[in-house]
């Protein structure tokens, strides 16, 4: 059974009993959704999306690329490996680093 998270996404084809997955789970999505890609994938159930984005400089009036990354929970239905582009959609903080959660891993 899937949940509807509010969200204009497509649910997983799998199945997953991991309470902390959005579709399958308890977990509530709210607040940012972003995009980015799996530089990482070594933790149990984590991965690191990094996302980069143009940030103006005023006192020049040009702009500069800058990148930053985000733990976000990967959940069994899943299962983004290294490399591939994600959704990801804040929720509430799972441990220190991670409050984000894949929902969507684009082809």
């Amino acid at each position: 059974m899937t949940r509807d998270i509010g969200l204009d996404v497509q649910p997983p084809t799998k199945e997953c009993i991991d309470p902390n997955c959005p579709f399958h789970g308890t977990l509530p999505v709210r607040g940012q959704v972003l995009s980015g890609v799996v530089v990482s994938d070594k933790m149990d159930k984590t991965v690191v999306v990094q996302r980069t984005y143009v940030k103006k400089n005023t006192k020049y009036e040009r702009y500069e690329k800058r990148k930053t990354k985000v733990h976000a929970h990967n959940p069994p239905c899943m299962n983004a490996e290294e490399g591939a582009k994600v959704t990801i959609a804040e929720c509430r903080p799972l441990s220190k680093t991670k409050s984000y959660v894949i929902i969507e891993v684009l082809k």
